[in-house]
């Protein structure tokens, strides 16, 4: 499996707080798996920050059948995808 860091917007769908589905990259995405929660620790890492980042990781599969693994997080306005596992 290779990550790719990629720091590109996404349209995230929720319910009760989880992702279930998405737009990305001209696709829509439907989460196929349990999301995992990513906390402030794994983002301050990433983007020298404290508090307040918050994200998912988690399997989305679009129409034609293509599954990647997710990460995304969420900023003051946006959500964005940091990095995707083909």
């Amino acid at each position: 499996m290779v990550g790719v860091t990629v720091e590109h917007e996404v349209t995230l769908w929720m319910v009760d707080d989880i992702p279930i589905r998405m737009f990305f990259a001209g696709r829509r995405w439907k989460v196929t798996d349990t999301p995992t929660r990513l906390r402030d620790s794994i983002w301050a890492a990433a983007h020298g920050e404290r508090g307040g980042l918050y994200g998912w990781r988690f399997q989305a599969t679009d129409d034609s059948g293509e599954a990647v693994v997710f990460d995304v997080y969420r900023t003051e306005t946006d959500w964005h995808v940091h990095r995707c596992y083909a």
